[in-house]
């Protein structure tokens, strides 16, 4: 199969998955699931369960001997050793904001991951009905609107982070003081114009940093799922977005390589995410604000 026809098929499936989210809106069925905490305090609706059925029956259909990896356990399928490679699917991204029937926050999203690089990744917005992505052997990552219109994104490498705001997705003093510090009030001594704050769907929370509205996003140490953070993380690489990760003091930014797990794992430390053309700036910060003058 043709890297296009792979990103046609791909897209075609968020774009049913959004349908048939959007269609169950008014009217659907919540139930109680298991959480990572071990207790049935997460939910999935029926309308999980219908964009689920939408990726499973053409995965199968369009990738016989590809692995599947999904947030239910009894959807996971081994990948052909021949093959090598898996699709992750996350059917409805943001189940909490569905269920409150929020105007956003509320995705749809897939990845193609051979290894540990995702070679081809998309994720909609069920509310605005556009979908971002590439296909593989892609360096170009796209916008599309419902009505076809494709742009090219390109992240802003001109406005400095003092003119930006950060996206953060936790309360600020839930963050380990040197996320705090940075994402502070500027007389204060923070790096940023100010935060903003988002709930609901990762991918479509990080697709205003793709977009170039915010300048950064912000994750709490929690737990890295495949089917969240291999969409997510693939179109951040490919727009050149850095992830930096706190070392073991937690007083230092570091580089972290973009790796897509494959099953479930607990992240005990802050993300950063920034493109790297903002990594001078930030250093220069940190020398700033550390009494040792350490980059």
């Amino acid at each position: 199969m043709t890297p296009d026809a792979i990103g046609f098929i791909m897209k075609e499936m968020v774009r049913r998955a959004i349908e048939v989210i959007r269609a169950q809106r008014f009217a659907f069925e919540v139930h109680a699931k298991e959480g990572h905490s071990g207790l049935l305090d997460d939910i999935f609706t029926s309308a999980d369960e219908a964009a689920q059925a939408v990726y499973v029956k053409m995965i199968r259909e369009a990738f016989p001997g590809y692995g599947i990896v999904a947030e239910e356990d009894h959807l996971r399928v081994e990948a052909d050793p021949k093959i090598g490679m898996f699709i992750t699917v996350d059917p409805l991204d943001g189940t909490k904001a569905f269920k409150r029937r929020q105007s956003h926050g509320i995705g749809t999203m897939i990845a193609l991951v051979r290894g540990t690089e995702v070679i081809a990744a998309y994720v909609g917005d069920v509310m605005t009905r556009e979908i971002y992505g590439y296909r593989p052997e892609s360096r170009k990552v796209h916008r599309i609107s419902e009505y076809g219109y494709g742009e090219t994104l390109k992240a802003d490498e001109t406005t400095p982070l003092a003119k930006q705001n950060i996206l953060i997705r936790e309360r600020p003093e839930n963050h380990a003081p040197l996320a705090k510090r940075m994402i502070a009030a500027r007389d204060a001594g923070g790096l940023f114009k100010d935060f903003e704050t988002a709930s609901g769907s990762i991918g479509v929370s990080t697709a205003r940093l793709w977009k170039g509205e915010v300048g950064a996003v912000l994750l709490k140490a929690a737990f890295e799922t495949p089917w969240d953070c291999a969409p997510v993380y693939g179109i951040c690489e490919r727009l050149g977005f850095e992830m930096l990760v706190q070392n073991s003091p937690g007083d230092r930014w570091l580089d972290l390589r973009w790796d897509i797990p494959d099953r479930t794992r607990p992240l005990g430390y802050d993300q950063l995410i920034i493109h790297r053309s903002r990594i001078p700036e930030l250093m220069e910060y940190m020398r700033a604000n550390d009494p040792r003058g350490r980059p």
